[in-house]
């Protein structure tokens, strides 16, 4: 099965609702809406989760720091998700045990209180409740802890693959019928008298070539562009976001050998940092900048020497900028009108707008609470538009460990793994990425470029971008090979992923 001919599908099909935007917002929506029974369309301009949704600090959480903010429902929402992500999506989703590092009585009483309300929130939870480490504890079980620290208090948050889960979301998308199409960019609305909006025109970036699918509702949750988005709507639509930057170092798990995360508080900027055990990496983050750009964001300078710095303060052994294996930033696109200079402070609730063309836009949130994100912007698009369906019904479905984005009736019968063809091109780059991996990302996780296999399908840039360089050729030439690509496409394909590449090393 072939992407262009979902493509051609779409453009001779009525849909009943059409998603902008493939992050984790974009397909909880379609996961969503399908789930329900409608016909369901979702446009990605890049690939899936290009930019927020694969840039998180792969956690999913209630939220410790929203609680001084006396932010209790965000914090009860997410983690009523957070056990439902951890039954649902086992295979993405895990128990992780974090350590907050006390520098004395004042801070044991805020963190022991704060835990103990964060877990009264958690309702029926099946982790283990927060508890205070003894001194013997704190140093069997915190090897990495810089010494100084007498005591600690321990607690359980969820950690997630945030890519991996993404691209499971959308496969039970596509299981329910929904079809999901990357590279694949909103360039306009189709419209009716008076002004009402009847679907969306497209472009396809591989091609060039321009489409036109119908649609009764359409939803923007395209994150950091949503205005750009609904700015194609209406000219002089005014901003609904405010958008700010998140930082990480990935560095060697020597650094931080502990099996728990570690919560360093009080930075100086009023947030948390973290250093979070992750595929045999560590990785330290995040920092809260404010921008105004919506590209694909970068680590600056003194973002990397804020988090190194931090880390220096906790660590026994500090890692340095010699050290560092990849850095990357995301962009957290808050739903705030004022565009306030204090992003930490900012609001993770979500918000859901309609324009009188009916367009329907929806801002802010955060991965934790992606599925009743979704639900309530469903709710909210069908009721604004007198349209009849089911009630949300993802709380009783499940995400599954298999991927493959094409909806049951364009299955491809060459899919499976025993059928996947044996290799003449070598990859010996370990467990993190091998030749039928590159394969299966192609076939059935719509992998299209080296940046969608070394990013997302595996997480190889994000872990080790010099790695991911010396294996680029390799992956080129497979995916040349499946898609019937030519040597100069892969010439053009590798010195574009050298440049993107080079974004994951620390700028000087």
């Amino acid at each position: 099965m072939k992407r262009e001919s979902l493509l051609d599908y779409s453009t001779t099909t009525t849909f009943d609702l059409a998603v902008i935007g493939g992050g984790a917002t974009g397909a909880g929506i379609a996961w969503d809406a399908a789930s329900r029974g409608l016909a369901t369309l979702l446009v990605e301009r890049d690939d899936f989760g290009h930019g927020t949704s694969s840039r998180s600090t792969k956690l999913i959480h209630g939220g410790v720091r929203y609680l001084a903010q006396g932010r209790l429902g965000l914090v009860r929402e997410a983690l009523h998700e957070r056990r439902w992500l951890l039954a649902n999506a086992a295979t993405y989703v895990h128990p992780l045990t974090f350590a907050i590092p006390l520098a004395g009585i004042g801070q044991t009483l805020k963190y022991r209180g704060g835990l103990a309300l964060y877990d009264l929130l958690a309702g029926g939870s099946p982790l283990p409740r927060a508890s205070l480490l003894s001194n013997a504890e704190l140093v069997r079980e915190l090897p990495g802890l810089r010494g100084g620290f007498t005591r600690a208090v321990r607690y359980t948050d969820a950690q997630f693959d945030d890519t991996r889960l993404l691209l499971g979301v959308l496969s039970r998308a596509a299981t329910h019928g929904a079809v999901v199409l990357n590279y694949t960019a909103a360039t306009g609305f189709l419209k009716r008298t008076p002004g009402q909006i009847r679907g969306i025109q497209v472009l396809d970036r591989e091609t060039g070539r321009t489409h036109e699918i119908a649609a009764r509702l359409v939803i923007n949750a395209a994150g950091p562009d949503v205005d750009t988005v609904a700015r194609l709507d209406q000219p002089a639509a005014p901003l609904q976001l405010t958008l700010s930057r998140g930082s990480h170092v990935v560095v060697a798990r020597k650094f931080w050998p502990s099996d728990s995360a570690l919560l360093m508080p009080d930075t100086p900027d009023g947030r948390v940092m973290f250093a979070i055990p992750w595929h045999d990496r560590v990785l330290l983050g995040t920092t809260d900048v404010p921008t105004s750009d919506s590209a694909v964001p970068r680590p600056s300078s003194a973002e990397v020497d804020f988090i190194l710095d931090i880390a220096a303060r906790y660590l026994a052994q500090a890692p340095r900028r010699a050290d560092i294996l990849s850095t990357f930033a995301g962009l957290r696109p808050l739903a705030h009108g004022d565009r306030g200079p204090a992003t930490a402070t900012t609001s993770r609730e979500h918000r859901i707008t309609i324009a009188e063309s009916g367009l329907v836009s929806i801002t802010g949130g955060k991965w934790t609470t992606f599925r009743c994100m979704a639900a309530d912007c469903v709710d909210t698009a069908l009721r604004h538009h007198g349209v009849a369906a089911p009630p949300s019904r993802t709380v009783n479905d499940t995400i599954p460990d298999r991927v493959n984005l094409y909806p049951p009736r364009f299955a491809d019968p060459a899919a499976p793994d025993e059928r996947l063809p044996t290799f003449d091109v070598a990859l010996s780059i370990g467990a993190t990425c091998q030749p039928q991996a590159v394969v299966r990302a192609v076939r059935g996780e719509m992998a299209r470029h080296v940046e969608d296999v070394l990013a997302r399908r595996t997480r190889m840039l994000f872990l080790d971008a010099r790695a991911a360089m010396t294996a680029a050729p390799a992956v080129a030439a497979i995916i040349a090979r499946e898609l019937g690509h030519s040597n100069a496409w892969e010439a053009r394909e590798l010195k574009s992923f050298a440049a993107v590449a080079a974004t994951f090393l620390p700028q000087p």
